[in-house]
């Protein structure tokens, strides 16, 4: 497979048969985010529009840690078009003030890494204290889904 997505890239780089960068993109493994963007996985959904997709983290540092994501799949942020770039940030900073409103968090904080999952995102956690965005997520826990319901329905947009 990687051979044939740099054969890919040669041939869009070199060659007018690809009209934009988004074929190859397409080409990748899906990533458990477009899993949960094409409904073969299961989400704790906030919203939803054509262009993102925003839904709660199952291992979560604080409640209501939040996971807004482009439905186009791609792995680092900075690769995005500067009109989907720009469309996430604004859905990000919508969902900080909901989460902000509803939660009433002194502080809400953005983090963008990139490590969890190769499909670009931004995590969008409530602040109480200078710790809470270096608690380590327990990836091995059971999701609770009894209080992640319970803030999905809290949180809708």
């Amino acid at each position: 497979m990687q051979a044939l997505c740099s054969k890919l890239v040669y041939y869009c780089k070199y060659s007018r048969l690809f009209a934009n960068f988004d074929t190859i993109i397409t080409m990748q493994n899906p990533s458990i985010f477009t899993k949960i963007i094409n409904g073969e996985i299961g989400a704790y959904k906030l919203y939803e529009d054509d262009r993102v997709i925003v839904f709660l983290d199952l291992h979560p540092q604080v409640e209501g840690h939040t996971l807004v994501v482009p439905k186009k799949q791609v792995d680092h942020i900075w690769d995005l078009d500067d009109d989907d770039y720009n469309y996430l940030l604004g859905m990000a900073k919508k969902v900080g003030n909901h989460i902000r409103q509803t939660i009433e968090s002194p502080r809400v904080g953005m983090l963008v890494e990139g490590f969890g999952v190769p499909h670009a995102h931004i995590h969008i956690v409530p602040i109480y204290h200078g710790n809470d965005l270096k608690i380590s997520q327990d990836l091995d826990a059971e999701p609770d889904h009894q209080a992640l319901t319970a803030m999905a329905i809290r949180l809708k947009m």
